[in-house]
């Protein structure tokens, strides 16, 4: 086996046995990929991808390469889909968002990236939470920082939640996960379909839960319910049900707890900009990430307005029933479309190994 000094200098222990190419199946540690990426060992694995650690053999560098499971590559929306997150991930190049690196001639579908030493901010708030307010408000402040870049670029993240916020070993941070974010130029995707309905729906925005197409205020929506969540230590609509209809369906009708009734000890400044963030009405929040970012920088001169006494508690079945009903159509009809194009997948099976 490799030793951890061996793996970090992509070098192979002596009279190891020939390092086997990919030949069209999974990728396993110690092989290599295009001839160029060694694998060192698997980073984590979902459904439809897996991440591994790996040395880029014409650089030396560590980098983080994502290959979707085979069976995967025959589907046409899926290939789009992870395309499009190659395409937007390489046009981006900010400090705090995921490096993408650019590779030609490539034998299959992946994706190549820098590779990070830390802890998802899910990570750290499974650790800790409520996250000190000192903490919480600065990192915010960065996250709106990369946001209002990636904005400028065109681009909407339409995924911003804890675990696809990296804070790195040198306190740095990485905006990561573009599998379904969206440039504001081009095709132009609704919320409801393949990959989003199925997310957390703790992050989502009330326009994403009724499958309205979206923009950069939608990401600020999602930044506000982790930011609730950083300084309360709970989820914004956290409790509301006990299934996801219904949880989806608070947002869309009502607004969460105010923050200050969760946590006593939070300023009544953080509880207006948490508040501001997660406005139902897109044209009540905050309409640009830098706006935000200014807020959050100079949390004093935040002027009250009393949001925290205009909240309305969630009653799903109570007001306004029949968006609840349409809410509930949408969702279903998305779960339907995913399991449709599953199916289809299954079906075909594996593209064929040229």
């Amino acid at each position: 086996m490799m030793t951890q000094s061996e793996r970090n200098g992509a070098t192979l222990p002596e009279n190891s046995p020939p390092v086997p190419r990919h030949t069209g199946y999974d990728l396993q540690p110690g092989q290599t990929l295009d001839d160029r990426f060694l694998i060192v060992e698997t980073i984590s694995r979902s459904g439809m991808a897996t991440i591994f650690k790996a040395t880029d053999l014409a650089t030396r560098e560590t980098v983080a390469v994502k290959v979707p499971h085979l069976e995967y590559e025959s589907s046409l929306r899926f290939y789009s889909q992870f395309e499009r997150e190659e395409t937007i991930g390489l046009g981006l190049n900010h400090p705090s968002i995921l490096r993408f690196l650019p590779v030609e001639h490539k034998s299959r579908p992946y994706i190549v990236t820098e590779y990070l030493r830390g802890h998802t901010l899910a990570h750290l708030l499974n650790s800790a939470k409520p996250m000190p307010e000192k903490d919480a408000l600065p990192l915010a402040a960065r996250i709106c920082e990369a946001l209002a870049y990636m904005h400028g670029q065109g681009v909407v993240h339409r995924d911003l939640k804890p675990q696809n916020v990296m804070v790195c070993d040198d306190a740095t941070i990485r905006i990561m996960d573009f599998g379904i974010a969206k440039a504001t130029e081009g095709r132009r995707i609704t919320f409801v379909g393949f990959t989003t309905a199925v997310g957390t729906p703790d992050y989502m925005a009330p326009e994403q839960v009724m499958g309205k197409r979206g923009d950069e205020r939608t990401d600020i929506y999602s930044l506000g319910a982790m930011l609730y969540e950083m300084a309360v230590g709970v989820t914004p609509f956290a409790g509301e049900s006990e299934n996801v209809f219904g949880m989806m369906n608070a947002r869309v009708i009502g607004d969460p707890v105010a923050p200050r009734k969760r946590n006593p000890r939070l300023s009544r400044e953080a509880e207006e900009i948490i508040l501001h963030a997660m406005e139902r009405d897109p044209a009540r929040r905050y309409q640009t990430a830098a706006a935000m970012k200014a807020e959050l920088d100079d949390p004093l001169a935040v002027q009250l307005t009393g949001r925290c006494d205009r909240l309305q508690a969630p009653s799903p079945w109570k007001q306004n029933r029949k968006q609840v009903l349409w809410t509930a159509f949408g969702v279903t009809l998305a779960l339907c479309v995913i399991i449709a194009v599953l199916l289809l997948v299954l079906h075909r099976g594996p593209s064929p190994v040229p």
